[in-house]
């Protein structure tokens, strides 16, 4: 056996003898009030925690400093309240089956949360670290809940190795006719080594255990050189991953994998499956088929792209750039026929419109986009780290909206209607949209999570160094055939 395989080996069995001694007993919550769950209180179990300088320690051999840019108080008061959504919008209590889980969305009217999302669960850890470097909480309270979230991921119902996307908030079980996500047991993966990165110790080994798990190759068809879209018990596997989207981060990930790896192939065959197009004044780019801004968003929130360089010369980090260039250029195009967009407010993504949730998208894309007037502050936002420039200009006319602003930051979308001279044949929604504009009632995980998430990384980078740290990210750059320059 190689010494690898003798290491991953050795991190499973530390992980089981933990979990034998410290582990907490599993019971099942047999209260459904949701409110009292999200509102048990966030201090730490009574349990010993190691103290912030031995875990710090462990974790890196020199010390990390963090240090952020100023950037205007709208900014700042943005990421922290989107910080709170995950402190808060979640099953607090240590004593549930579900500790840790994240609501997929809050509704600010009736002061409900839905199901939990996993993909929301992956940005809630990741989010922690962020909350501790800015002092909004305690390492003592980020560690326990942190660990906390870890044991119920590691005891949650999976298919081999991979997770529904929706859960219950009590007891973190399969939500309706959920999907077994491979997307989003990847984001929540992402959050989990982050996690590991930048605690250490018991967290580090539990994570990577976590992450040994998935079985990247079951999920993948060998034929097609692709990994498939979807997976339900009912129905089987349906769809490809056939060009480039938000799943960039899963060929990193499978390819590392100890034990079930995808090699590079997949990643050499998603560009080949993948299309340049250009638009108003952008370059030609990699374009996804909905053409909405979080494809060219999700994984950069964690992988590091800025100096990376694939075997094709490609830099993805520049693909984000050009496809948010172009989405601005877009929103100016379609001002003539909605209120929504100018230069100053643009960023289609996927997001809450008047007839329901949708992938709302801008040109260039593959395939048909959707727009009805809807857009989501998270689109522009998830691009800060590309285009500041343009996106500042943004996050200033989005926080003089006052009907967008909630207790956890800018409401999920909104919609002004049509211009007097928008064109009859333009689509529009079906549900009428009142003269002071329609606005979304929720916030949702995923969008306050690229908010978060980037924000942070054009303030301090802070993300992407805790994360590029993983032997596990860099050894997946490597299979993949990154170079970084500067190396």
């Amino acid at each position: 056996m190689t010494k690898k395989y003798l290491l991953g080996l050795l991190v499973l069995l530390l992980s089981g003898l933990l979990f034998a001694c410290g582990e907490t007993t599993n019971t099942q919550t047999t209260s459904s009030n949701l409110e009292t769950i999200l509102t048990t209180s966030a201090a730490p179990p009574t349990t010993e925690t190691p103290t912030t300088e031995a875990t710090t320690e462990a974790t890196t051999e020199d010390s990390y400093v963090y240090s952020a840019i100023s950037v205007p108080d709208y900014v700042l008061e943005e990421e922290r309240l989107s910080f709170k959504y995950f402190w808060e919008v979640v099953n607090g209590d240590p004593q549930s089956s579900g500790y840790g889980m994240v609501s997929d969305r809050y509704n600010t009217v009736t002061k409900t949360a839905g199901a939990a999302s996993i993909a929301s669960v992956g940005f809630g850890l990741a989010a922690v670290p962020i909350g501790i470097e800015n002092d909004w909480i305690s390492y003592n309270e980020g560690y326990e809940r942190v660990l906390g979230t870890l044991r119920t991921i590691d005891n949650m119902q999976t298919t081999h190795g991979f997770y529904y996307h929706f859960v219950d908030m009590d007891q973190a079980m399969r939500s309706g006719n959920s999907e077994v996500s491979i997307i989003d047991t990847a984001i929540m993966i992402c959050g989990v080594l982050m996690a590991g990165e930048y605690f250490g110790g018991e967290i580090k080994i539990l994570g990577e255990s976590i992450y040994q798990k998935v079985e990247w190759d079951w999920y993948y068809s060998d034929n097609a050189n692709m990994f498939y879209m979807g997976y339900t018990p009912e129905n089987g596997f349906s769809g490809y991953w056939n060009g480039y989207a938000e799943q960039l981060m899963l060929y990193i990930l499978a390819a590392a994998s100890d034990y079930y790896p995808v090699g590079k192939e997949a990643y050499d065959q998603m560009k080949l499956s993948s299309q340049r197009k250009q638009y108003g004044s952008s370059d030609y780019f990699y374009t996804s088929y909905p053409g909405t801004l979080f494809t060219y968003q999700y994984s950069h929130a964690f992988f590091d792209f800025r100096t990376a360089l694939d075997e094709d010369n490609d830099n993805w980090f520049n693909n984000s750039i050009q496809a948010s260039i172009a989405a601005r250029d877009y929103g100016i195009l379609q001002s003539v026929n909605y209120k929504t967009y100018s230069d100053v407010s643009w960023g289609n993504t996927a997001c809450d419109g008047p007839d329901g949730y949708k992938a709302y998208g801008n040109l260039p894309a593959i395939g048909t986009i959707q727009i009805d007037g809807t857009l989501a502050p998270s689109g522009a936002i998830g691009s800060i780290v590309f285009v500041p420039e343009l996106v500042l200009p943004t996050f200033e006319y989005f926080e003089s909206i006052t009907s967008l602003h909630s207790k956890y930051g800018y409401l999920d979308s909104f919609n002004l209607g049509l211009t007097e001279t928008a064109s009859e044949f333009i689509i529009r929604p079906n549900r009428p949209i009142p003269v002071d504009g329609w606005f979304s009632t929720d916030v949702i995980g995923i969008d306050k999570g690229i908010t978060l998430l980037m924000i942070e990384n054009y303030r301090s980078g802070f993300v992407w160094d805790i994360f590029m740290q993983s032997e596990i990210v860099q050894e997946g750059y490597d299979l993949i055939g990154f170079t970084i320059l500067g190396d």
